[in-house]
């Protein structure tokens, strides 16, 4: 593994040079690469799929995990890759995602070139708001010009995964790549949610579709697709370039990345797949999208089992986050249905996601649903225990979990965490 101000570390100028590697989380990989790169995380979408969740907050500002926020995930693993210039790109309903981000992420030190930017939609080059991913991008390209950097890594962020984004730089640059994408396998039939690619025996894409209708498998591999994780990594000047060209059809393109760009792009650049995988066993790596009622309860679960994929209490690579500073938890009473619980006397929960801010009367029982923040329980209420009545009250994803919020309960709205 290089270490930084290694000689051996690759450069722009230097695609051929020797490369590092990492086989694990416990070793980083920083070199003249990532600090070298610019991250911009695209954190404008309305979140539709995640119904009143992001009624007030935008998705990336959605808790997650308890104490984190899905965009504390992608920021970490800049932070964690040695990458720190990061731009967030903001535009729905962005005032908690900007409170948290100037509580909890402003420990960057700027005389060493260190910074998160926060890049509201601001019609900087046209008088329009992000018309989409690559537009997004192209309304800030004179401040991406302006800190220079040798490469872009563009990242979606509403996904929870953990990656070092080090040796896909490195791999960008030793293939001598216009444009790496970071991929992984997933199940056929939830393939029309995602970019879908056809890759060569040495990743470069041959094929792209953004959110095909019939998603073509991998081959030997009938029930699986390789899927984009929305990461880019570009060459700056190619970047500039494409997003110009883009710009330039006006109503002829979407402007945006998967749809337009990237299709556009495989018959005459290099273009590769970066698949993310676990070490050296090949294993695709923990990846997961957030974007449903159903993904965001089923990936909240997943973190109360007893070995967790993912671990959220590895020093070697912490999820950093604003925390407010409050006493601890209080268990005082030993006595019969009084012993332990972090409700009132008498409720059950079961199999559920409660935000913070929220009451829970006595005698309640709750099972398969998430508590949006600041909601109150009254005694007595059973969720999750009749579909037909649940219907009639609250919100009831295809799988069957029920997003309970305080409007629907008739209580003041919580516009903000």
């Amino acid at each position: 593994m290089q270490t930084p101000g290694d000689n051996g570390s690759p450069s722009p100028g230097n695609p051929g040079s020797r490369v590092g590697r990492v086989t694990s989380y416990n070793s980083r990989f920083i070199t003249r690469l990532t600090k070298e790169t610019l991250a911009l995380v695209l954190a404008g979408g309305r979140g539709t799929r995640l119904q009143d969740l992001t009624r007030w907050n935008a998705k990336p500002a959605v808790p997650f995990g308890g104490q984190f926020r899905i965009i504390d995930f992608s920021l970490s693993y800049c932070i964690n890759s040695g990458i720190r210039r990061i731009g967030v790109l903001t535009q729905y309903k962005a005032h908690s995602l900007i409170r948290h981000i100037q509580k909890g992420w402003g420990f960057l030190r700027g005389e060493f070139h260190e910074f998160i930017e926060l890049l509201p939609a601001q019609q900087r080059v046209e008088c329009s708001w992000y018309k989409g991913t690559a537009d997004a991008v192209y309304q800030n390209i004179d401040i991406i010009r302006g800190h220079n950097p040798a490469y872009v890594l563009v990242l979606a962020s509403d996904h929870v995964y953990k990656m070092d984004y080090g040796p896909m730089l490195a791999r960008h640059v030793e293939q001598n790549a216009d444009l790496t994408i970071g991929c992984i396998e997933i199940p056929l039939e939830s393939a029309s949610a995602f970019g879908v690619m056809k890759v060569s025996a040495n990743n470069e894409i041959l094929e792209f579709a953004e959110k095909p209708a019939q998603p073509q498998p991998i081959p030997g591999k009938p029930g699986t697709a390789m899927a984009s994780m929305g990461i880019y990594v570009f060459s700056t000047a190619f970047l500039i370039e494409q997003l110009k060209r883009d710009a330039a059809l006006g109503e002829q393109s979407t402007h945006d990345f998967g749809k337009d760009v990237i299709p556009r792009l495989l018959d005459h650049c290099r273009v590769y797949a970066y698949p993310f995988r676990q070490g050296d066993n090949n294993q695709m790596d923990y990846w997961r999208d957030v974007g449903t009622i159903d993904s965001y309860w089923q990936a909240n679960m997943e973190l109360v089992d007893v070995s967790p994929e993912l671990n959220l209490y590895d020093d070697d690579w912490p999820i950093w986050t604003y925390q407010e500073q409050r006493p601890p938890c209080k268990f005082v009473f030993d006595d019969d249905n009084r012993r332990g619980m972090a409700v009132e006397s008498g409720s059950q929960i079961r199999d559920s996601v409660i935000l913070h801010g929220v009451v829970i009367g006595r005698n309640c029982r709750i099972k398969r649903a998430i508590i949006d923040s600041g909601a109150v329980i009254p005694d007595g209420t059973s969720i999750g225990e009749d579909p037909q009545q649940d219907s009639a009250r609250f919100s009831v994803s295809p799988g069957g979990v029920v997003l309970v919020t305080a409007r629907m309960l008739g209580q003041q709205e919580h516009f903000e965490d």
